[in-house]
């Protein structure tokens, strides 16, 4: 049942959520517990960006029934073994029914794995690299309806990360992908007004170290 806050779905225990999950069950743990929560560990922001990257043209809810298919596929999303995978290895998921088969979204995994080891050479850790992007609250897109709410905003932030990466070689990460990579990783809190976990976030955030 809806809230009389725009956007707000009641959850069968009652408290009021974003309205995106829909009250299924994965969907809703993974609001509950994922969704917004800052992330500074660099193998759990890699599989993030090249999971979005697959989900370009799809739902993420089909991506997350998939999900541990996708981690056993690509070794856990541990870009040093990634970053070693061969032709056979593109052959050998492409016969993979477990997850999306997609030969450029595969093949853009394996290179993403090689451009973050490079990134993390230069600057330590990828969290010290995303997060030093972190938007400021004047850096926020402005939500007029549900409607646009529902189609993963971009902002000149992302649009700016989204131009680093590909200078920097990385594949599927225009910046609509980037900014729902933001919103996941907890770089921004986008849970909207009114669902219980916005607070709870944003005390994660105000406590959270951000990587240097």
């Amino acid at each position: 049942m809806a809230t009389e806050n725009a956007g707000i779905l009641d959850g069968p225990d009652g408290k009021a959520r974003c309205f995106w999950h829909g009250n299924l069950p994965d969907y809703l743990h993974y609001h509950d517990h994922e969704w917004g929560r800052p992330v500074t560990d660099d193998r759990r922001l890699f599989e993030k960006i090249c999971l979005e990257g697959f989900q370009s043209g799809l739902s993420w809810l089909t991506i997350l029934r998939k999900r541990e298919n996708f981690r056993e596929a690509f070794a856990g999303f541990d870009f040093d073994k990634v970053a070693l995978f061969t032709e056979e290895d593109v052959e050998r998921m492409l016969g993979n029914a477990d997850i999306i088969r997609h030969r450029g979204k595969i093949v853009s995994t394996i290179n993403n794995a090689k451009r973050a080891r490079e990134m993390i050479d230069e600057f330590g850790s990828l969290a010290a690299w995303f997060w030093k992007f972190e938007p400021g609250p004047d850096e926020r897109p402005e939500i007029v309806d549900l409607a646009h709410l529902r189609a993963n905003p971009t902002t000149a932030v992302s649009v700016r990360i989204s131009k680093e990466l590909k200078k920097r070689g990385w594949s599927f990460v225009g910046p609509t992908t980037v900014y729902a990579f933001m919103q996941a990783m907890g770089l921004v809190n986008d849970h909207l007004e009114g669902c219980y976990c916005r607070a709870e976030v944003e005390k994660e955030r105000e406590r959270l170290k951000r990587p240097k």
